[in-house]
């Protein structure tokens, strides 16, 4: 994740904008539906916000991509706030990582695209599938976290494969993908671990009815 600017091609990148911009409606319209529900709800959006931020910006550089890889926090922040509006804190997280020298601004909606959404919904629904099964909570927040990070990176990959080798996608895709493994998949375990906590600890603690699906 975290591509740069330059990498990708002023058509690719307006692309990855266009898919992000119903996301952003659907994620602003669930922040103010939430927020005039709960009270509660903007403070604690403020601090997955703070921690999607920090999460993502701690990185490993991973040359073969030309980006690097870290833990996402993106499923954590689904679980206990919702997806749509994981979308938009994602974005702005992002956007004040470019200037750090992470990621750019003209690929933010591919990174969004990797990170916030489909890092974001497939360990969302992760969780509400094993949930639904009457998993524990702490396996279903854990396995949405892990998920979540390792669909972020082959999302990434993919987008680095069809902007750059149109021609052989797929070869490309899974060599790209390769290039995160080493460094990628010891982080998904972590991100395991630390969801996991994480929602345990907000479920067992505090009487949330907003976003975290403990049924």
């Amino acid at each position: 994740m975290h591509i740069s600017d330059g990498i990708l091609s002023l058509k690719w990148c307006a692309f990855w904008y266009a898919v992000c911009i119903p996301f952003w409606y659907l994620g602003i319209r669930e922040i103010r539906k939430k927020s005039e529900k709960d009270p509660k709800y903007k403070p604690m959006l403020a601090l997955m916000g703070a921690a999607v931020f920090i999460i993502s910006v701690w990185h490993i550089p991973v040359p073969v991509t030309g980006s690097c890889s870290h833990p996402v926090g993106t499923p954590m922040a689904a679980i206990i706030v919702g997806p749509f509006a994981t979308v938009v804190i994602t974005s702005i997280a992002l956007f004040f990582q470019a200037f750090l020298g992470h990621g750019g601004i003209t690929t933010l909606g591919a990174n969004t695209f990797s990170m916030g959404i489909m890092g974001t919904f497939t360990g969302y629904a992760t969780y509400v599938l094993l949930r639904k099964a009457k998993a524990p909570l702490w396996l279903s927040a854990g396995s949405a976290g892990f998920v979540g990070d390792m669909v972020t990176y082959l999302t990434s990959s993919f987008e680095l494969a069809v902007g750059l080798h149109a021609n052989n996608v797929l070869h490309y895709w899974w060599l790209y993908f390769m290039g995160y493994g080493p460094t990628q998949i010891p982080l998904a375990i972590g991100e395991f671990i630390f969801t996991a906590a994480v929602v345990q600890y907000i479920a067992e603690r505090s009487n949330v009815t907003w976003g975290v699906a403990y049924a």
